[in-house]
């Protein structure tokens, strides 16, 4: 098997092998650990929605202030933040919800430092180190992270970094400047590995965020769901085999051998 015919798997950072919820640990030293939790939750949600409406906006990049000049340009090209600025907006929205006064600049840059060394969920590891085994696998992280803060988590993060050479390539929205679930930065992630839309199937999408894997099912890739919670899939906004997930696996464990299981069955 060739490099080209390997099993390209992606795997989503934030939500999937990194956990969001872990800046609680972050919060409650500055917060106190009574909000530190429900911060957490907040920064998260906006984090994500500020993606979304960035997507949709259909403004020229870098204008977002007080004073919005309307030229036919912002109609022509979409809003893009890098994802950076947008952690960082989100992070004040969150606080602002919880009646937290504005941190000071060295508060804030102590937390997007942070958000750089977040914890790996417990199945994270074991998985990784199966996947070092697995010669015939192309193991990518592929984020909505700009290119800075995914490469200081997968090289620099305490629990992410010791299996930063389990990944062939680190694939972000970046270049694109679209987030998930836009059509685009799954064509990208393609593009970088040397598949084409009409193989988009030949890629596996790993996430724990369901709105990730119904971007990926989209555009005709497959896509595995990490189900910790154990609550079942109830995202019903793409139904059947367009929009469900081919696999569903309480751990990154599972789906990994899933994925490797069907692969040499030719499944």
């Amino acid at each position: 098997m060739t490099a080209a015919e390997n099993i390209v798997i992606a795997f989503d950072l934030y939500g999937t092998l990194l956990s969001t919820e872990s800046i609680g640990q972050e919060l409650a030293k500055q917060f106190g650990q009574e909000k530190s939790a429900s911060i957490a939750a907040t920064w998260r949600k906006y984090q994500l929605e500020y993606t979304w409406r960035l997507n949709s906006m259909g403004l020229l990049p870098g204008i977002v202030s007080s004073k919005i000049v309307y030229t036919l340009a912002h109609f022509c090209l979409e809003q893009y933040l890098p994802f950076s600025s947008v952690t960082q907006r989100a992070l004040t929205h969150a606080l602002s919800e919880h009646a937290v006064p504005p941190p000071p600049e060295a508060a804030v840059a102590s937390l997007m430092s942070a958000y750089d060394s977040l914890s790996t969920f417990p199945d994270v590891a074991s998985a990784l180190e199966s996947l070092a085994k697995s010669p015939s696998v192309t193991p990518v992280v592929f984020s909505n992270g700009t290119d800075e803060m995914v490469g200081n988590s997968v090289h620099r993060s305490p629990d992410l970094s010791p299996y930063s050479n389990v990944f062939r390539d680190i694939v972000t929205v970046e270049e694109v400047k679209k987030f998930k679930p836009h059509p685009d930065v799954y064509y990208h992630l393609a593009k970088t590995m040397g598949r084409t839309k009409k193989i988009m199937g030949d890629i596996w999408l790993v996430s724990g965020n369901p709105f990730d894997v119904v971007g990926a099912k989209a555009v005709g890739a497959k896509a595995c769901w990490v189900d910790r919670g154990g609550h079942g899939w109830s995202d019903h906004l793409g139904e059947g085999d367009a929009g469900e997930p081919d696999f569903i696996g309480k751990d990154l464990g599972e789906i990994v051998q899933k994925i490797l299981s069907t692969s040499k069955t030719g499944q």
